[in-house]
């Protein structure tokens, strides 16, 4: 898995590139973490380039959500896809996740 992180007019965007499994769901969570301790309130992760997410990565999204919630901010999830995105409808988290198409819905909409 790769993460690349970059900051847009306050906006943190982590894009994950690979897979996020419980061997790698700890790095990812640690990067989010950092940025929510330095005082980041916004967060998009573009799934574009994620092939394949277990429970473990799904749990550090809802963590990382419900924690957000808490401190007034918003965590976006955009480009997912077909098989990443049935994963969380099969799950029911679509429900609770905000997620949107693309980056630029997903900017529109923090």
């Amino acid at each position: 898995m790769k993460i690349f992180q970059e900051n847009n007019n306050g906006i943190e965007i982590f894009s994950v590139k690979g897979s996020l499994d419980s061997n790698t769901s700890t790095e990812f969570e640690t990067r989010i973490y950092a940025a929510l301790e330095s005082g980041q309130r916004k967060l998009i992760l573009n799934l574009e380039d994620l092939d394949y997410i277990s429970s473990a990565g799904i749990r550090v999204m809802l963590k990382t959500t419900k924690d957000l919630n808490r401190m007034d901010g918003n965590i976006v999830l955009c480009t997912l896809q077909d098989y990443v995105r049935e994963v969380f409808d099969i799950a029911g988290f679509d429900g609770y996740l905000n997620i949107e198409n693309n980056l630029k819905a997903a900017m529109d909409n923090i």
